[in-house]
């Protein structure tokens, strides 16, 4: 699919990884939809820098918590730019606890980390697809994670939802077949990141020094992936690591 011309929705859009992602879209053509958590003003910087690059782009706002903001968010972009064509789910939530501390993984904090990791990503799909069917297609990318592909990482809530949105990748792709193409990135440790700055110092230690390449993944190398799926005509159901060299599947 080529890009020019076509809209890009990215949730997380104003965090670290999302920045890339969004700047990735835009030097492939498209015009982007930056969403935003609470921080608007976040969110207006990056899509004013979308805008440098020759693009058409906006800030929204919404708590992926709540199912009506998802709703309303996916009907104002399409609203805005009269359509949608890629849905990028790159927000996340996580707190780092300790596989062993059992105790600290209390309900609220799984249910939050399950409801926006796993549940707001679904409510994304469900709300676009529609949209993305009338026009004849479009392409879904997860970010998903390596936590999701073995029992690591930095919580134990945070690896099942990301192994959950693995798995919701390859049922969506079933579901939304054939006009919509889905498809996922597992990265590794990423610097930079509003989510890796709530790791543990051994969990970041950890990570670098169980990679081959001695190096967290590269964001920028994260965003192109992100852009070839988007650009894919017969992709679907795939996720790809980037780690530098850490899982194998």
């Amino acid at each position: 699919m080529d890009l020019k011309d076509k809209v890009a929705l990215v949730t997380g859009g104003n965090g670290g990884l999302g920045q890339r992602i969004c700047r990735a879209l835009a030097d492939a053509g498209a015009s982007v939809a930056v969403v935003g958590g609470s921080n608007l003003d976040l969110a207006r910087e990056v899509a004013a820098d979308m805008r440098a690059y020759g693009v058409d782009s906006e800030a929204f706002t919404c708590d992926l918590r709540q199912a009506s903001e998802i709703q309303k968010v996916v009907t104002d972009v399409a609203a805005r730019f009269g359509r949608v064509d890629i849905l990028i789910n790159d927000a996340a939530f996580n707190k780092a606890i300790p596989f062993q501390d059992l105790d600290a993984l209390d309900l609220e904090i799984w249910n939050e980390i399950m409801t926006v990791n796993l549940t707001a990503p679904l409510l994304m799909c469900k709300a676009v697809a529609p949209i993305m069917k009338q026009q004849g297609g479009g392409r879904i990318v997860n970010i998903t994670s390596v936590a999701g592909f073995a029992p690591s990482g930095s919580s134990i809530a945070y690896a099942v939802s990301k192994a959950g949105l693995n798995h919701l990748t390859k049922c969506m792709a079933v579901a939304l077949a054939p006009e919509v193409l889905v498809n996922g990135v597992a990265p590794g440790l990423i610097e930079g990141t509003k989510l890796t700055s709530r790791l543990r110092p051994e969990n970041i230690q950890r990570a670098n020094s169980a990679a081959l390449l001695q190096k967290p993944a590269d964001k920028d190398d994260i965003a192109n992936q992100v852009v070839t799926m988007c650009q894919t005509d017969t992709m679907t159901g795939q996720t790809v690591i980037i780690d530098s060299g850490r899982i194998f599947t």
